[in-house]
This record gives structure tokens, C-alpha cells and sequence, in this order.
């Protein structure tokens, strides 16, 4: 009998969250505010709350931030890392002073404390690669000359994670500085080692894992990924990082083609995860926070498009690519919630969970609108005046895609 609950339950959720994925695409929209609210609907104090099938659903959940992470190490080589890191460093550091502290800020004035103020630190620092993506691409603006500015700071971000994430992890343990300095230092060494060793031997370690046959590939690098996955959290490093390393260790062909066989696994554990997390979160808590997050909509949207104005200026490119860099940064999503959800499995605060939830709720939707009107509202706001010149001293030429 408990087999069958399980089944119906389970088969209900997939169900569910492939008829809200086909509706998001009708809307073009992102669907993960939508799979937050089916795991409210799903979760304790919702409609239909789910009982056979939830300890399954955690352990997809697992999988499924596992699987988000390998794919975006899968979309860098350690080269571009490298690269990236010497020469936007700047604009990383404006990224993390703008966006971060006033999670910490808000954090404090809540009265939360310092180990919430770290969590709340990171859920809006980091936007979203996953929404922004698209968006360009739905967009036409994969070409533009903002675009390479708006990866950069992507690339950073995600970089950057990878020494938050195992810091987060020993703090939320409640490790003493010792211990997290000891987490720290394994972290760092961990992704000098890989980013030096994927530089000089990536070649050689995608030829060993190279295979022609599709499902030795798959078996190979999810076994590899799952084991190193197991083993960085087994040392407090976080399995999202050891994920995350084992992409960046692959390269050329065998990155594509793991990158095309694992897409449609990613997405199906993705979604169970950003569900998982509706789970965990009672809809009861979230209207006492609603306040709260909506001014930290209102701040970080102010931040986040000031970061793309400055990181694209910095650029050298022109006035209306400044305004659309920043607002195409403004949606956050997947980092935000896995942040978000190592706080709730460590019982951090119990209004932290439904605030995050509703950050990302807000942040998601706003998200792609920010990135097709930020540019055009700034343009009626501030005139309509002449091109302004990049760095070079000519004005700067748009692609026609990029006018809305």
C-alpha cells in the first residue's frame, strides 16, 4: 500500500510540474516560481500535503543541486575561470559590496543574528544564470555588446561560491574557527588544485572519460560527480562545490556531450528540488515577512542594475547597454534557494526559509521584466539625448536586436 501512495505522489508532482513548465513557456516565464508555489501547495499548511513520497522527494532534492552545479562548471573551462578572475575582478568585488551586504543588513535589523546575516548575504548577492540565459536568448541579445559583461559578472559569481558555499557549510555546522578555518583552507586547496590541474591535464582526463557509447559516458561522469559530490560534503566543503569542480575538470567534446545527455535529468531533479524547498516552507509563514522582502526587492534591483551599469562603463560600452547589463542582472533563482535551503536543514531561523522564498518568488517574475524595461524607462527618464561615447571616443554602434 505504502508502494502505491508513494507512486500516486510522486507520479502527481512530475505530473503537475510538466504541465507548469509547459505553461511557463507559453508565458514566457521562468518556470521556478512555479514550482516553489506547487512544493507551498504540496508542503505542511498547504492543499493537498504530500505524505508517502516526501523523504524521496528530499533525496531528488539532493540530486538535483548536485546536478544544477555540474552543469554550470560544464559551461567553463578552467582557462576561462582563470581569465575572467584577473580581469573582472573589480567588477566581482562591486558585485559582492552592492548586493550582499544588504542581506547581511537586512538580517541584523530583523534581529537574526550574524549566521543568518551570512545566509541572507549570499541568497542576494547571486543572480540567477539559469533565468538570465534565457532571458537573452528569448531576448535576441546573445550577441550584444553588454552580453560578455553580464557572463563575467555570472562567471564570478559562480566562481566565488565555490569558496562561500564551504564557509557557509562549517558556520552552519557551528565549527569553531579552527574547524572553519581548516573547511576553508581544504575549499581553497581543493579548487587550486582543480582549476590547475583541469588547465594543464583536462585534455587528458576528458580522453579517459571519453566514451562513444552514450550510456557508459552518463553512468561514468554522474558515478564520478555523485562520488566527489558524497566525499566534499563528507569533509564539510559542500557537495554542491565538489559538483561544481567535477565540471570544470571536463572539457571539449566530452563537456558537450555530457552537458546534452545530463540536460534532461537536471531538469526533472531541478525542479523536484526548487519543489522540495516550497515543501519545507509552511504558505502560513510567509505573509509576516512579505514586508521585509518586498523592500529587499526594492534595494537589490536598485544594486544589481547599478552593478551592470558600472561593470558594463567599466567596459567601455555604450549609455543603453549600461541600462540593459544592469537590469538583465536582476533575477535570482537557483543559487539563492540552495543557500536558502542549507539554512532551513540547519534550522537557522525559522522566518529565513519563507523570506528567501518570497525574495525569489518576487525577484524571479521581476526578473525578465527588469531585463526588456530597465533600458527603455531609463532612456524616457533621462532623455533621449545623443549615444554616449565609449571608451574608445566613438559612440558605440547596438545591434539591432538589442532595441526594444
Amino acid at each position: 500500500m505504502h508502494s502505491a501512495v508513494f507512486l500516486m505522489e510522486f507520479g502527481a508532482v512530475v505530473l503537475a510540474l510538466g504541465l507548469l513548465g509547459r505553461f511557463a513557456v507559453r508565458m514566457r516565464l521562468s518556470p521556478i516560481p512555479l514550482y516553489l508555489l506547487a512544493g507551498l501547495a504540496f508542503g505542511h499548511g498547504g492543499l493537498i500535503p504530500l505524505g508517502g513520497s516526501e523523504e524521496f522527494i528530499e533525496v531528488g532534492a539532493e540530486i538535483g543541486v548536485v546536478l544544477l552545479l555540474l552543469l554550470l562548471g560544464l559551461e567553463y573551462s578552467a582557462g576561462d575561470l582563470v581569465g575572467h578572475l584577473k580581469v573582472h575582478a573589480p567588477a566581482g568585488a562591486v558585485d559582492f559590496l552592492l548586493n550582499a551586504l544588504p542581506g547581511a543588513a537586512a538580517a541584523l535589523l530583523l534581529g537574526w543574528g550574524p549566521v543568518a546575516a551570512v545566509v541572507l548575504a549570499g541568497v542576494t548577492w547571486v543572480s540567477s544564470s539559469g533565468v538570465i540565459a534565457k532571458v537573452l536568448g528569448d531576448l535576441g541579445r546573445l550577441g550584444n555588446r553588454e552580453t560578455p559583461v553580464i557572463l563575467s559578472v555570472l562567471v564570478l559569481e559562480d566562481l566565488a561560491m565555490a569558496v562561500y558555499l564551504p564557509i557557509l557549510t562549517a558556520i552552519l555546522a557551528g565549527a569553531g574557527w579552527a574547524a572553519g578555518g581548516l573547511t576553508l583552507a581544504v575549499a581553497l586547496a581543493a579548487v587550486g588544485t582543480v582549476l590547475l590541474v583541469a588547465v594543464r591535464y583536462g585534455r587528458v582526463i576528458s580522453r579517459f572519460i571519453s566514451s562513444d557509447d552514450p550510456e557508459k559516458l552518463l553512468l561514468v561522469v554522474l558515478g564520478l560527480t555523485l562520488l566527489v559530490a558524497g566525499v566534499a560534503q563528507r569533509l564539510q566543503v559542500s557537495a554542491a562545490v565538489g559538483a561544481f569542480l567535477v565540471g570544470i575538470a571536463l572539457s571539449g567534446e566530452v563537456a558537450e556531450h555530457t552537458h546534452h545527455l545530463l540536460m534532461p535529468l537536471r531538469d526533472l531533479f531541478a525542479a523536484v528540488f526548487f519543489v522540495f524547498f516550497g515543501l519545507s516552507t509552511d504558505p502560513a509563514t510567509m505573509p509576516p515577512v512579505l514586508l521585509p522582502a518586498l523592500a529587499l526587492v526594492v534595494v537589490t534591483v536598485a544594486t544589481k542594475v547599478a552593478t551592470g551599469y558600472w561593470a558594463a562603463r567599466r567596459a567601455g560600452v555604450g549609455e543603453r547597454a549600461r541600462w540593459r547589463a544592469g537590469g538583465a542582472l536582476v533575477a535570482r533563482g537557483e543559487f539563492s534557494i540552495v543557500i536558502a535551503g542549507l539554512a532551513v536543514s540547519a534550522g537557522v531561523e525559522p522566518a529565513l526559509g519563507p523570506l528567501a522564498t518570497a525574495y525569489v518568488l518576487l525577484l524571479v517574475v521581476i526578473g525578465p521584466l527588469a531585463a526588456r524595461f530597465v533600458e527603455p524607462l531609463a532612456a524616457r527618464v533621462l532623455g533621449r539625448g545623443a549615444e554616449e561615447a565609449p571608451a574608445g571616443g566613438r559612440a558605440s554602434r547596438e545591434p539591432v536586436a538589442a532595441v526594444d
